[in-house]
């Protein structure tokens, strides 16, 4: 293994920064200057877990919604 700051063991990405990242991405809007740091900063292990907690939450959110809005009799 080499201690090069490029590799994945070696990357120190805050979780602030992560969850930024991946919000950031599910909103579709990134410049390409901070996607270029993302990867050299973020572990991708930690961003794939992040992207799916996201996901999960995103989902979960939406299934949330639908019920309020059916069960609260709001249908015109």
């Amino acid at each position: 293994m080499s201690d090069s700051p490029k590799s994945p063991a070696a990357r120190k990405g805050s979780l602030l920064q992560t969850a930024s990242a991946v919000a950031w991405s599910f909103f579709g809007v990134r410049r390409s200057t901070d996607n270029a740091q993302d990867v050299a900063k973020l572990n991708p292990v930690h961003v794939v877990i992040a992207g799916i907690l996201g996901a999960a939450v995103f989902v979960t959110v939406l299934v949330l919604l639908v019920k309020w809005v059916v069960g609260s009799g709001v249908a015109t």
